[in-house]
């Protein structure tokens, strides 16, 4: 072991003995480190990153760092006396050889592998060169994380460095030293795949994380209370985040007086009356249960007794249109109770303006820990079957809140639109609970088929931030004219994959870029997104990408990630394509008394997504389909969507506003499963073929039969009606 010198050891000393002063770091897998020498690979999001990981080694550290900095002539004398090696592009060999030497030596060096500092928070390409030193040093490689140093004065969040106050002082940060990896073994994807997971580790032990949602939802109305927090697109009138408060507890109080179930049933649309009933519910200690009032008796049915439902919130205006539902025995209609509550709004309403959130909690009886306790109850939207539980904990909702948060980094005017319905996943996280505790002004609209009514709403309120579904865009373009747009900065869509030319056709009319995200119920249920490409300052000068058409977008923070076969699981590497498991805060607990379905895609805390995907060099996420819209024909796997899109463009039909076909696959005795087309257009299957054929479409992947129908079967959110389709494509056959 190579020993430090005098000047070292006193620089460490009082270096490291300051920045204890400012930083705590707490340090884990310290038993993984080697005895010997190795290369140390951490992610990197400040400039003080050296100086954490000096603090969470109990060994002197060795960074290569550029030149340029090295001989700044405050910093060189520092910078030689703790033994930084200097690197150039132009001189790159000479810095590699003299790092694999001093590894051979009993060195740690550590080397930064993305090159440069995240400006989002993420985590950037991973470049070879680490792979030479490990080699020539015949060292192992050991992954490091950095984990909660994103927020910190010397991180770009909020677009700045420095220029910003530090959220605590003593700053806590947690470091965690990963398992050594071999340098043959230590390619890209695999270090990628190792910092994710050390990432994860981390972000899952955040103490918000054990924390509950209605308290949550408490202090981000407390924190601006006479800010706006919503306006209501059909009436126009709005609420401000203390009055929002006061209806809400008022409420909340009423609810435990009359409803000793667990669970909550709730038909609202987005709005103000939707947002009341479910923070009210959460506030009375209860669980919300968003119903899906478009779906049909029977899934409604199921859902209710799923969830033990016996007592449901709703308004009047809306029971009466609803004529076939099943209501429960108790009905709260809000248009009647709350003008009951006035003198109990009020009160609260002052109460709140005046008791600091600790004690206004403790008066409510509000948890201080929620952790993996239910929050929430959402069903799946039952594309392929019956509906399914899915129990998101207060950990699941925070988490992803917390996530989302950190990659949309919201501005003090940014007004978001809430038109997905509350009964659906990407509505009911990124809609209702993430401006409630961000404190996002917040836009409704009950309705997200209205296009014309909600670009009006989007021109009227300047909204920033809209969400949706790729065939609520395909509205867009038909109803909304352009200079209604222009507000937008962000425009997210997930549900279901983006396609292509819509996108593009979105952006040729609108003048805005649709990014694409990814997720599932399950997934509480944001998991990756695409982010707008940050524009360059200096003529030439490159950017860190953000976005990836046709992708997905990178993993939000604190996720993780495999592919694996689809059949025998096998892990394989993230480049590959296979099944995608995801790991994260955000991944649910299990299906509502469905353990059998729930232990078939949940182990040890991995989750498997059902979605076929990979991961390209800079970490963003390709889902090629659902392996339900997948068809094993004579052993090979035939992607319906890819299929799909070969056929609309060979059609010239991309730019239809609807859905005009889908692909199916049935059973067949020859080849195991077959093709059905169900076209809502009229199709000439020869001349299909044959155009087919002509741009190299396999002919396996060629349907042969057609079957005309007058509309393709759709979910209320605009995802394919899996089930209805078999059953259409199962009469063809």
């Amino acid at each position: 072991m190579v020993k430090s010198s005098a000047a070292e050891r006193v620089l460490r000393f009082f270096g490291l003995g300051l920045a204890r002063l400012i930083y705590r770091v707490t340090t884990t897998g310290l038993e993984n480190l080697p005895e010997g020498g190795f290369l140390l690979l951490p992610n990197h999001i400040t400039w003080v990153d050296a100086i954490v990981l000096g603090l969470a080694s109990p060994r002197p550290i060795r960074f290569i760092i550029d030149a340029a900095v090295y001989r700044n002539p405050f910093l060189h004398p520092v910078l030689r006396a703790v033994g930084c090696i200097p690197i150039t592009s132009r001189k790159a060999k000479d810095a590699m050889r003299d790092a694999a030497a001093r590894i051979r030596a009993g060195e740690i060096v550590c080397l930064f592998p993305e090159g440069e500092l995240s400006r989002s928070g993420s985590l950037l390409r991973l470049r070879r060169g680490y792979e030479i030193i490990a080699r020539q040093a015949e060292a192992p490689v050991v992954p490091v994380w950095l984990d909660q140093l994103w927020g910190s004065i010397f991180s770009f969040q909020g677009g700045r460095f420095f220029t910003k106050w530090p959220r605590s002082i003593p700053y806590r940060v947690t470091v965690a030293f990963g398992q050594p990896l071999p340098a043959e073994a230590a390619d890209i994807a695999t270090v990628r795949e190792e910092l994710l997971k050390l990432g994860e580790f981390c972000y899952s032990r955040r103490p918000h994380l054990r924390g509950h949602l209605a308290r949550a939802c408490l202090r981000g109305l407390k924190r601006n209370p006479f800010r706006t927090a919503i306006t209501d697109g059909l009436d126009h009138t709005s609420l401000s985040g203390g009055k929002l408060l006061g209806v809400a507890v008022a409420l909340s109080r009423h609810l435990r007086k009359r409803c000793p179930e667990r669970r909550i049933g709730i038909v609202l649309p987005p709005g103000k009356g939707g947002i009341v009933a479910n923070l009210a519910v959460v506030l009375a200690g209860k669980i919300p249960v968003n119903l899906n009032f478009t779906s049909a008796r029977d899934s409604i049915e199921s859902a209710k007794e799923q969830a033990g439902i016996s007592a449901i919130i709703t308004a009047k205006a809306l029971a009466k249109r609803l004529e076939d539902f099943p209501w429960t025995p108790v009905v709260i209609h809000l248009d009647e109770i709350l003008p009951k509550l006035k003198r109990g709004i009020i009160a609260w309403w002052l109460l709140g303006l005046v008791t600091p959130s600790g004690i206004l909690a403790g008066l409510l009886g509000l948890p201080r820990v929620g952790d993996r306790d239910e929050a929430v109850l959402l069903f799946t939207s039952g594309s392929s079957g019956k509906p399914k539980g899915v129990a998101l904990t207060h950990r699941n909702v925070l988490g992803n809140v917390s996530q989302f948060a950190v990659m949309l980094d919201a501005k003090k005017d940014d007004v978001m639109l809430a038109s997905l319905p509350f009964f659906h996943s990407f509505g009911c996280t990124v809609t209702l609970w993430y401006p409630l505790i961000e404190g996002v002004r917040v836009a409704s609209y009950p309705n997200p088929l209205e296009a014309g009514k909600i670009a009006a709403l989007v021109e009227r309120e300047a909204v920033t931030v809209m969400l949706a579904t790729p065939t609520f865009l395909r509205a867009y373009l038909r109803k909304a004219e352009p200079t209604q747009l222009r507000s937008l900065r962000l425009l997210i869509t997930g549900a279901e994959k983006l396609p292509d030319e819509l996108a593009k056709a979105f952006e040729a009319r609108f003048g805005k870029e649709v990014l694409q995200g990814y997720g599932l119920t399950e997934t509480s249920p944001v998991a990756s997104v695409n982010l707008p490409e940050p524009k360059a300052t200096k003529p030439g000068q490159s950017v860190q990408p953000c976005n990836r058409l046709g992708s997905a977008g990178k993993l939000l923070p604190g996720m993780a990630a495999e592919i694996r076969d689809t059949e025998t699981e096998r892990k394989g590497s993230l480049h590959d394509t296979g099944m995608l498991w995801l790991k994260g805060p955000n991944i649910f607990e299990g299906y509502l008394n469905a353990p059998e379905q729930t232990a078939d895609i949940l182990r040890d805390g991995w989750f498997k997504t059902g979605d076929i995907g990979r991961f390209d060099e800079d970490g963003f996420l390709y889902i090629e389909g659902r392996l339900s819209r997948f068809s094993k024909i004579g052993g090979e796997m035939v992607p319906h969507e890819t299929i799909e899109q070969k056929i609309l463009s060979v059609l010239s039909a991309t730019e239809h506003s609807e859905r005009v076909m889908a692909i199916v696959g049935v059973a067949d005795e020859a080849k195991g499963e077959a093709l059905v087309l169900l076209s809502a257009m009229d199709v000439d299957l020869p001349g299909l073929r044959a155009a087919l054929s002509e741009i190299g479409v396999p002919n396996l992947w060629i349907p042969k039969v057609v079957r005309r129908v007058d509309a393709i079967p759709l979910l209320a959110s605009g995802k394919l009606d899996l089930a209805g389709c078999k059953a259409l494509a199962a009469e063809a056959r």
